[in-house]
């Protein structure tokens, strides 16, 4: 009864920005950390950015300086503001959060749809 939402993916020119949200939903205890990941053609899912529920963060080094990630725990989103986008960046991105269901006291790993994010001219 848990589901990840995400949106804001398109299609941009390079140099462009766009910024992705993941909502999370259902019956929801506490969320851990949340993230992005992102796989383009022929390539294996990559982490992009995480952020904690306290709110430290890391980021892949491809993306460090042009990509922030945050959330916001009263609604259960989270971010990826992405700036400075280059057709590289082009892929479809997943949220993924671990988050411990009301059903139970363990976290489990969710995932959302993915969107697809197109950085080309």
């Amino acid at each position: 009864q848990v589901q990840l939402v995400e949106s804001g993916g398109g299609l941009v020119q390079p140099g462009g920005s766009l910024r992705l949200s993941c909502a999370a939903s259902g019956s929801i205890y506490s969320i851990n950390a949340m993230g992005w990941y992102r796989q383009a053609p022929g390539k294996q899912r990559e982490l992009v950015a995480a952020i904690t529920s306290s709110g430290s963060t890391n980021y892949a080094d491809s993306v460090k300086g042009r990509f922030t990630i945050s959330r916001d725990n009263a609604k259960n989103t989270a971010y990826l503001q992405m700036n400075s986008l280059k057709p590289e960046d082009t892929a479809v991105y997943y949220c993924n959060a671990k988050i411990v269901p009301r059903s139970s006291w363990s976290p489990f790993d969710y995932w959302g749809q993915g969107t697809q994010v197109t950085v080309s001219s």
